[in-house]
């Protein structure tokens, strides 16, 4: 079978980037052939064509991806992209208007107010409005049962075709080595509390939060926050109990170093850094509005907050899980429960979904 493969743009440590490389490889042990149009340059895949687009917005993309998938002659359209129609939809990204009435509850009214007159965000609600209907995707693969509850509430689309699948991760056993290394290079001693924070787009992701409750939290704790990521340190309130990290290109020792994972997020799909720290052993403190959350046990794997704005609560929980005995019990709990969620797994179930549309 000839299949399209639709991501516009490149980032090179994007999640959504490795999910596509990977879910090509398996199609091509499959034995079918691929085409990938983007608007971007992607390093070469070996057995994947790649077919650039004018991609200057994401109409104009999906506009160009109209035309050429014609010409293209393919058999089946998977896309990682809102478009106007495809064969299967991966709404990895979540749905944008639910995001919108999300971030509308915690910002100044007149921030909601131009943002509706904003072209980008005008673009993505009609290509998600079209993708929705009858007339755009065929069947739609949500990463987690709150994205597949928003697409049904917000456009009506039939539940029946939505598929849930969560993420996967490949296998990888934490070093107790790298642990050392790392707090050793960080200058941070061997039992002091290392909370992690990681990600870009701070804002969505919570960190003024994270960082009001470690200032929140109880004296004789005096936890360290690692902030991850790319962003502006200087938006944030400086302390000592702070530390910005920057971009890091290898995310394993940052979680070999902690002890807990805080991700106080606004609205995530299903975050895959609170994946990977699982897959480290480390408890996840994060919100409802985080996908993820449907696989965590509170008060057993982590915290669940309800208000992602709560940071006396998140400071509660910070202290709760400063007791090194209670992460050192429930650590092989959490490396088991990572291990169910494999990208294996995650491949087999995205291409039984597409065999059942």
């Amino acid at each position: 079978m000839k299949i399209g493969l639709v991501r516009r743009g490149y980032s090179a440590t994007g999640g959504a980037e490795a999910y596509l490389k990977r879910f090509a490889q398996a199609l091509l042990a499959a034995g079918h052939d691929c085409t990938l149009f983007t608007s971007a340059a992607w390093p070469d895949w070996p057995g994947t064509r790649l077919l650039t687009l004018p991609g200057s917005n994401p109409v104009a993309f999906a506009n160009a991806l109209e035309k050429a998938r014609a010409g293209a002659a393919c058999d089946y359209l998977f896309s990682l992209e809102r478009v106007w129609a495809c064969d299967a939809y991966r709404a990895g990204d979540g749905v944008h208007r639910a995001w919108l009435e999300r971030r509308a509850c915690v910002e100044p009214f007149w921030k909601s107010w131009t943002r509706a007159f904003n072209p980008k965000h005008r673009q993505l609600l009609a290509l998600e409005s079209r993708l929705f209907s009858s007339e755009g995707a065929g069947i739609v693969i949500a990463n987690c049962r709150m994205v597949k509850e928003e697409i049904v509430r917000e456009y009506g689309y039939p539940a029946e075709r939505i598929h849930v699948v969560y993420n996967g991760l490949p296998a990888a056993a934490p070093s107790p080595e790298l642990r050392a290394q790392t707090r050793e290079q960080f200058g941070i001693g061997a039992s002091d509390y290392v909370l992690l924070f990681a990600g870009s787009g701070w804002e969505r992701k919570g960190l003024a939060t994270a960082i009001e409750a470690v200032g929140q939290v109880n004296a004789g704790c005096r936890p360290l926050l690692l902030v991850a990521g790319k962003g502006n340190p200087r938006a944030y309130r400086q302390s000592e109990r702070v530390r910005f990290l920057g971009p890091v290109g290898q995310m394993a020792a940052c979680y070999a170093a902690a002890d807990v994972f805080v991700l106080p997020t606004l609205y995530d799909p299903f975050s895959n850094a609170c994946l990977e720290a699982l897959a480290a052993g480390l408890p996840v403190l994060t919100t409802a509005a985080n996908g993820f959350s449907e696989i965590l046990k509170p008060g057993i794997e982590g915290e669940i907050l309800e208000n992602p704005t709560d940071s006396a609560s998140l400071a509660r929980a910070m202290e709760a899980w400063s007791d090194p005995a209670r992460r050192a019990a429930i650590r092989p709990r959490l490396l088991e429960l990572a291990g169910g969620f494999s990208i294996e797994a995650n491949l087999r179930n995205t291409l039984a979904a597409i065999g059942q549309g």
